[in-house]
């Protein structure tokens, strides 16, 4: 056929089908991704009803009418750019919409309210000394609640009823304290977690001593204060503080920058020990999942299939999802953390050991397979000295992607920072969350500069 009626056909053909002009001058490639990027973009438009960006896939079509001439008369002048350039126009604006993104609904002066005591981090407070005293109470009411009286050091505390359901009304009485001192009061659920019970449950409830040092202050139980108990039939105590504060002079961790401290420990340990927990399993486990190793024969590649299959199913899980699983089972803290990072770092190493097994120089395996040796044998003389420096230096990458992945985790009730930085959200006590970030970003530059120093000398 002379070149100008090729062109003429590959033209009329597109103009018909788009891609359908390329595919018949066996670009068939280039001409399926056209026809179906058309298709998508229909769909896209057709489904959100943005009809003005037909516009842009008429464009389109007429891009690939010109894309087929001038691949007929081998002068490819059309350039490649154009229909991606339209395509991701047309996307970004729709995404815009069904996104509904309004500038103009920010609240400058909330910002200005959230930025401001952000500037100010939540780590220390001037040294003080502490008087407090606590009464255990139980909830909801099982047998044998509480007295709910307790004696400290002379200082007395007494809350009525000792017992009561969620949101039920409570009197609390207290005598021996400092007098004409303001007393904080708060609640503390069996795991530990404090919990605010003003009346709007998101600021300390403070009372006055009178000249005597006693106080009587009215309080509901936190609509809170279960959501942390695995098994509320089991009603373990829960506890009522009341405390006060004396100024010394000079400076000491805050209440908050004590549990930074403490949160950050907790990650960096959950991390750790989800890090320990998912090489100690993925390692016997990649060895089955390396393909250079278990293509002897039927059944091995069966086994091969098979693990990876299960691996590729739990990396494609979030290790946030699977949090939140655990959660419900073993109820929230660090336990359900370390076991969401343990099942994902198994799945994610497993994969990372295989891929360093099948990279390995395969001279070694091959000569100890000639001596007859059996599969533990080529594994033990062959494979292992390859692959520890490359094992170690992952190991220590994913330490460093857990500790990410455990203040995330936290968000969910996994412990640490991610908890107490979601309690502080609650509560909008901006400037420990303030506090929260640093530590965060503290953490992972000291874990990133570490872990890439020991991979710099050991790969």
């Amino acid at each position: 056929m002379k070149p100008k009626n090729k062109m003429v056909l590959a033209a009329i053909l597109s103009t018909i089908v788009p891609g359908l002009g390329q595919f018949y001058l066996k670009r068939r490639y280039r001409g399926v991704i056209l026809l179906l990027s058309v298709l998508l973009m229909l769909f896209i438009v057709a489904w959100h009803r943005q009809t003005i960006w037909y516009i842009s896939i008429l464009a389109i079509w007429l891009w690939n009418i010109w894309d087929s001439s001038s691949l007929a008369k081998k002068d490819h002048t059309a350039p490649a750019w154009l229909p991606l350039l339209f395509g991701l126009i047309t996307a970004y604006a729709i995404g815009w919409q069904v996104l509904q993104i309004d500038l103009r609904t920010a609240n400058m002066n909330r910002a200005v309210q959230i930025a401001r005591p952000m500037l100010k981090p939540d780590f220390v407070q001037k040294r003080r000394e502490q008087n407090e005293v606590w009464v255990a109470v139980q909830v909801p009411c099982m047998d044998n609640p509480p007295t709910g009286t307790n004696q400290i050091d002379g200082k007395s505390a007494t809350v009525t009823p000792s017992c009561a359901g969620v949101g039920e009304p409570m009197v609390a009485t207290v005598s021996g304290l400092w007098p004409d001192t303001d007393t904080n009061i708060w609640w503390e659920d069996p795991n530990g977690q404090e919990k605010m019970i003003s009346t709007n449950e998101d600021t300390m409830l403070i009372a006055r001593t009178d000249a005597e040092g006693k106080l009587t202050a009215m309080f509901r139980v936190p609509t809170t204060a279960l959501i942390a108990v695995p098994d509320p039939s089991i009603s373990p105590p829960h506890r009522v503080y009341f405390r006060q504060y004396h100024l010394l002079g000079g400076i000491e961790l805050s209440f908050v920058g004590k549990e930074v401290i403490k949160g950050a420990f907790v990650t960096v340990g959950m991390a750790l020990m989800a890090t320990i927990l998912g090489m100690i399993f993925a390692l016997p486990i990649s060895f089955f999942a390396a393909h250079n190793l278990m293509n002897a024969n039927v059944f091995t590649y069966a086994i091969y299939v098979i693990v990876r299959t299960i691996l590729n199913i739990l990396r494609s899980i979030e290790s946030l999802i699977i949090a939140i699983v655990f959660v419900v089972i073993v109820g929230l803290g660090p336990f359900a953390g370390v076991l969401a990072l343990a099942i994902h770092s198994i799945a994610a190493l497993a994969k990372l050991y295989s891929e360093v097994i099948e990279g390995i120089d395969p001279g070694p395996i091959e000569a100890i397979r000639a001596t007859g040796a059996n599969w533990l044998q080529v594994v033990r003389y062959s494979v292992i000295p390859q692959i520890i420096p490359p094992f170690t230096a992952f190991t220590i990458y994913r330490w460093d992607i857990n500790t990410r992945s455990a203040t995330v985790i936290g968000l969910v009730g996994g412990g640490g920072l991610g908890y107490l930085l979601i309690e502080l959200i609650r509560i909008n006590h901006m400037s420990g969350v303030s506090a929260v970030f640093i530590t965060i970003a503290v953490i992972i530059i000291a874990l990133d500069y570490i872990s890439a120093k020991v991979r710099e000398r050991l790969v």
